[in-house]
């Protein structure tokens, strides 16, 4: 199994703290048949946690827009999206539970035109309102086009760090890695009104593979 790189500083450090407390109560026969068992429990979540599959995005599929994380579906609506398109949005929001994969990707192929982050609270990532209040970051990619769509991290109550790896200007492919979030986390999708949701509220969707949308 690979392990995502931003995983590597999270296990080091809880593998040298559950060392050490090992360590401690070593002596103690009977605490050492309970805290090693558990120690490898903890271990083997953080591994699972960061683990980061192989994924296979089809190349030639155009107008379709591939889920940018795993995870359930927990809202598709039109929405007004302010930020950057001041205008009504179809939003589809996927909910990512501290067992999903939490590498997310690229939607479509194209080019980034926006990116930012903001600093925000940390509601659970399924409050209606984690979209705008937590912290989050935001993307806007357009595809060969024009045709944009925005993608954005947000936060949940245990996630306290949202890594984006794309930048302004840069040229993109659907299922590259777009960015990581730690532990319990929300990912929603932007896209034009015309756009025909390909998924159902509630649904099981894989990062990379899953068609969550097309464009009209």
């Amino acid at each position: 199994m690979r392990i995502h790189r931003e995983g590597y500083p999270t296990l080091i450090l809880v593998g040298i703290i559950l060392s050490i407390f090992n360590g401690l109560i070593w002596r103690n026969k009977t605490l050492r048949l309970i805290t090693i068992p558990a120690s490898l429990l903890i271990w083997g979540f953080f591994v699972r946690f960061f683990r980061n599959p192989t994924r296979y995005t089809p190349a030639d599929t155009p107008n379709m827009i591939f889920a940018p994380a795993d995870g359930t579906i927990v809202a598709i609506q039109p929405v007004h999206e302010p930020e950057y398109f001041d205008g009504e949005r179809l939003k589809i929001s996927i909910y990512m539970s501290a067992l999903n994969v939490h590498v997310n990707r690229v939607p479509i192929n194209g080019q980034v035109n926006y990116v930012k982050y903001h600093p925000g609270k940390y509601l659970v990532a399924f409050h209606p309102k984690a979209s705008e209040l937590n912290e989050r970051s935001t993307m806007v990619i357009a595809d060969t086009e024009g045709r944009e769509i925005m993608v954005r991290q947000i936060a949940g109550l245990l996630a306290r760090r949202i890594v984006t790896y794309l930048q302004v200007d840069q040229s993109v492919k659907a299922g590259q890695e777009l960015g990581f979030i730690k532990f319990g986390s929300r990912c929603d999708l932007f896209l034009p009104l015309t756009s025909i949701p390909m998924v159902t509220l509630q649904q099981k969707v894989t990062g990379g593979e899953t068609i969550i949308a097309k464009f009209s």
